[in-house]
């Protein structure tokens, strides 16, 4: 017997893993990559987590099929920023159906709990979820099961429904009990986890789709550094700190110039290619207020192959009015 798991990394769908594994039953841990995840490389985290329960980990890429499908028109709408949740789980699900059959698994399981996200964990949204992803009877979810309807896998006798749980509502009490119990390491606090649920970056992606047609070669742009729009619409990305200057400098997105400094240390930058010779001035000014340039001295940013050669801001808080954040 074989199951498949849709996977955060999170305490949820460990430990409902690891109440599937307890009953003799191989599992597969499918992390489902839209693109809008954190922005630390949590793959050695997870394969952790599965290791501590013996699940195999897998990673599935659909950025492309969750521009195309769910991201801009969700049948079922947004939550508080840009986050549709319920048509994002049936997408994962009809996902992981696919996935199901292909490995010649017998059901799926995630580790969701009744109540403890308003919109997307109640008990219609759950059921919503199901319908669309055609994965109703599929679909167990071992941590709240004993207050949900028994799916296959237990009216088949394959799984005991007694030895599930019947968690409910935002307390983590009866996880930690679990984990304790289990003796699993290093797992992580609770989080949102998705960047779309972020108003911060909700905000970047609505700015974005005024100006232009999203990719999924533009989501790793929109993850890191400060950003700004340009009077002539140019976009500025300007690192904030070292880890971001070294992720901005390994962007490959032919939109985009690549600005550095020269001469004087100074963060790593993107400027949009189509911007105008005074987007490109301000640009460079803007990029110099955050060195420790002499503000009555010019100096030169290189973008690509081109040069330019400006005057820092006065002040960084000139540069404000130009933030999307």
């Amino acid at each position: 017997m074989k199951a498949i798991a849709l996977f955060s990394g999170g305490l949820d769908s460990t430990l409902a893993m690891k109440l599937i594994i307890d009953q003799g039953i191989d599992v597969l841990a499918v992390n489902i990559s839209t693109g809008f995840g954190s922005t630390k490389d949590r793959l050695e985290h997870m394969k952790n987590m599965c290791d501590q329960v013996g699940a195999e980990l897998k990673i599935i890429d659909i950025q492309s099929e969750f521009l195309q499908d769910v991201l801009f028109d969700p049948k079922h709408g947004y939550g508080k920023n840009f986050n549709p949740c319920i048509d994002c789980h049936a997408k994962m699900f009809a996902v992981a159906k696919r996935i199901m059959e292909a490995e010649g698994a017998s059901f799926l399981l995630s580790g969701e709990v009744m109540g403890q996200r308003p919109m997307s964990q109640n008990k219609d949204a759950l059921q919503t979820v199901l319908n669309e992803s055609n994965c109703d009877g599929l679909l167990l979810r071992p941590m709240s099961a004993k207050m949900l309807t028994p799916t296959i896998a237990e009216t088949n006798g394959w799984v005991d429904r007694e030895k599930l749980e019947g968690i409910t509502g935002r307390s983590r009490e009866r996880q930690l009990e679990l984990a304790k119990e289990i003796g699993l390491d290093n797992f992580e606090s609770p989080g949102g986890g998705c960047l779309l649920t972020d108003e911060n970056f909700s905000k970047k992606i609505v700015d974005f789709i005024k100006y232009d047609q999203f990719e999924v070669k533009d989501i790793s742009v929109m993850k890191f550094g400060r950003h700004l729009r340009l009077p002539d619409d140019a976009k500025l990305v300007v690192g904030r700190n070292k880890d971001e200057n070294q992720h901005l400098q390994n962007i490959d997105n032919n939109k985009y110039y690549h600005a550095k400094t020269i001469g004087i240390p100074g963060p790593h930058a993107l400027l949009s290619k189509n911007a105008t010779e005074a987007d490109m001035e301000l640009a460079t000014r803007i990029i110099l207020s955050y060195t420790k340039a002499d503000p009555l001295k010019s100096y030169s940013v290189a973008y690509d192959e081109t040069q330019q050669c400006n005057f820092p801001l006065q002040t960084r808080a000139e540069a404000n009015k130009f933030n999307i954040l």
